[in-house]
């Protein structure tokens, strides 16, 4: 079974309920948020062995992180539980009414947390170590190395590791209240030691100075692949050797942008993993998105596999006319098999 290990920092999330300002909010829904955990549930939700490995303090939070994670299947045996640092907190703040951006802000209350006390240390952890000696991908982010320099080093230990077969991918995943008094050219060190990096084109201007295709290329020399993600236009994979496949994002009647690039990033793994080419895995990427992105949590359901296949082998007009809304995917690709399949709700990928 292909095995994926997922590292960097889960934490408490805390929101307003119905949208209200957190200073008038009387209710906070609780839940938990990670980027690399949200990748690594997206996996096991395809069928793949996934784990994720962090640390979280001996509190309420941290058993809820462990409690959630399992509970979607993900593996937690190389997470460390700390007894003096707390689990890191954050509260996403809705955007303030009439401000017409739509988007919202988030605090963080990470810094002295368990997470940001990773470091070296985690590879000589014999469960940590088993777990990254069968993945097939360890899978990275750009947050970790903002965290501190233990989980700088890290970083760089993971990617300096024998790949024996293995992939390392590093997803930028910029934040910019965490690198405000940092040394941001870190990121482009260990990105460009990666095999597969995905950075949206809104975040690597901050991150690297420039979106531009050809430039990023040069930045990044040494990676197999660079998957530079345009939100709602497209997807395009950078290849080592000069080559360059785009596929265009599908129609999506969007509900809440919260987790999509984290499910595209699931999407895209699990079709490298599966031997998929970039366009298939590109593809099988923007499905997983399109599917987060019509429901109201970080992660959305997805099409069965008969469904999911005809969608990813369909020609570019019929992925063009496709379109995805709340429990509905519509394609001229699925006209073959009938109505039923082409309104039909997700149910798994394979």
């Amino acid at each position: 079974m292909l095995s994926v290990v997922c590292i960097g920092e889960t934490m408490a999330m805390l929101t307003p309920t119905h949208q209200v300002p957190l200073a008038e909010a009387t209710e906070l829904f609780y839940g938990v948020g990670g980027a690399e955990s949200n990748v690594a549930m997206g996996l096991a939700a395809m069928d793949i062995d996934a784990h994720w490995v962090g640390r979280v303090g001996r509190d309420g939070f941290g058993t809820r992180i462990l409690n959630d994670l399992s509970a979607h299947g993900v593996g937690v045996t190389g997470v460390e539980i700390d007894d003096e640092l707390a689990t890191g907190l954050y509260v996403k703040v809705p955007a303030p009414a009439g401000s017409g951006t739509g988007e919202s802000s988030v605090l963080y209350y990470r810094k002295g947390s368990a997470g940001s006390a990773m470091g070296p240390h985690m590879l000589e952890n014999p469960d940590v170590a088993a777990l990254l000696e069968r993945a097939s991908l360890i899978h990275l982010s750009g947050i970790t190395a903002a965290l501190s320099q233990d989980c700088r080093d890290l970083l760089a230990g993971l990617l300096a590791l024998p790949r024996k077969g293995r992939l390392v991918s590093f997803d930028v995943n910029w934040r910019e209240a965490l690198w405000t008094h940092e040394d941001k050219g870190i990121l482009r060190t260990l990105a460009n030691q990666a095999d597969v990096v995905l950075v949206g084109a809104d975040e690597a201007i901050p991150a690297f100075g420039t979106n531009d295709e050809a430039q990023l290329r040069a930045m990044l020399p040494d990676p197999e692949v660079i998957v530079l993600k345009n939100a709602d236009i497209s997807a395009i994979a950078l290849m080592r050797d000069g080559a360059r496949v785009e596929v265009p994002s599908l129609s999506v009647s969007v509900l809440e942008p919260v987790g999509a690039g984290d499910a595209f990033a699931a999407g895209y793994f699990s079709g490298m993993l599966f031997g998929l080419d970039q366009r298939s895995s590109l593809r099988r990427g923007h499905v997983s998105a399109a599917a987060t992105l019509t429901v109201p949590g970080d992660r959305g359901p997805l099409p069965d596999p008969g469904v999911l296949a005809r969608i990813l082998a369909c020609s570019e007009q019929d992925w063009a006319a496709t379109h995805v809304a709340p429990g509905r995917l519509d394609s001229p690709a699925l006209a073959a098999a009938g109505s039923a399949a082409a309104a039909q709700p997700a149910g798994g990928l394979p």
